[in-house]
């Protein structure tokens, strides 16, 4: 698996899982469940963002790495 087809897979599940947190929070809106989504799915978001940035930046660098060993390896 590339990094685009990862990161894609990365972002497509915290989108489900906030859509299903959404969907959730109509049945469970209470100190309790405040509390979970602050202590983990605010977080995690949080951290999936960078991740997926970092993937980004990620692809870039392979790139221009793949890019110059195909043009060294002509040459």
């Amino acid at each position: 698996m590339g990094v685009y087809e990862g990161r894609g897979q990365l972002a497509k599940g915290i989108k489900e899982l906030l859509s299903r947190w959404a969907e959730t929070k109509g049945d469970w809106d209470d100190s309790v469940s405040q509390n979970f989504e602050k202590r983990f799915l605010i977080m995690l978001e949080m951290d999936v963002r960078s991740a997926t940035s970092a993937m980004d930046s990620m692809a870039q660098i392979l790139a221009a790495v793949r890019r110059d060993c195909s043009d060294d390896s002509t040459g």
